[in-house]
């Protein structure tokens, strides 16, 4: 099985590779590492890591908090490797399609931003409507979203009244940002976490800021 590992770790020469030998000693094998953020002597990683059948991920866990000043934000199963440069792709996929253009972002962001799900809205005299989603979207009404129209890409609070309680439940953390125009966004979401960083943030901006100027939004 292979999952998604975020971890906060001093941003010094071989601790790394202290991380990676740590989780070898518990069987998991990397195919892949993004450096998230930086800053301040702390790095921030995300490792994709396959472990044997039947091994827990608490294991994981464990064995990378055996390095010393490395802390495990979140553990969670993920599909594939991550592919931090498949923006330009993506985009090419939208100029192609624009007619499908938000369908195909829907679908294609989740997994550039390493996100559960996302759903572009649209605010409206009657409330917010769901103009695209991507297939692991749930088909929860989200038509109160007051945070809308919105003028720059930010976290926004799970625990808000208009957040479903079956996303509270999963501990789903949201981010959005603007789609060409204040009353059009993107929405991401990914239940069970980790948090957003500010860095990723600004990565969602920039890329809803060219994907808008795609589909001249």
């Amino acid at each position: 099985m292979s999952f998604l590992i975020r971890v906060q770790l001093p941003d010094t020469p071989g601790t790394l590779g202290a991380v990676a030998t740590a989780l070898g000693t518990v069987g998991a094998d990397i195919l892949s590492v993004d450096v998230v953020e930086r800053g301040g002597g702390v790095a921030i990683d995300d490792l994709v890591v396959e472990i044997p059948s039947g091994r827990l991920p608490d294991a994981l866990i464990t064995a990378a908090e055996s390095v010393d000043g490395v802390e495990v934000d979140a553990v969670r199963p993920y599909a594939g490797v991550l592919d931090t440069h498949r923006e330009l792709e993506l985009v090419e996929e939208i100029a192609a399609k624009p007619a499908s253009g938000l369908e195909i972002l829907a679908e294609g962001v989740p997994r550039i931003i390493r996100a559960g799900w996302a759903v572009v809205v649209e605010h409206a005299d009657a409330g917010a409507i769901r103009l695209a989603s991507s297939n692991a979207a749930p088909e929860t009404p989200i038509t109160d979203l007051p945070w809308l129209p919105l003028e720059r890409a930010t976290i926004l609070d799970a625990e808000e009244a208009w957040v479903p309680e079956t996303w509270k439940e999963l501990g789903t953390e949201l981010a959005a940002t603007p789609l060409g125009k204040p009353g059009k966004a993107l929405l991401v979401a990914r239940p069970g976490g980790p948090n957003f960083r500010a860095a990723e943030v600004a990565r969602l901006a920039h890329f809803a800021g060219i994907v808008a100027v795609v589909l001249d939004s």
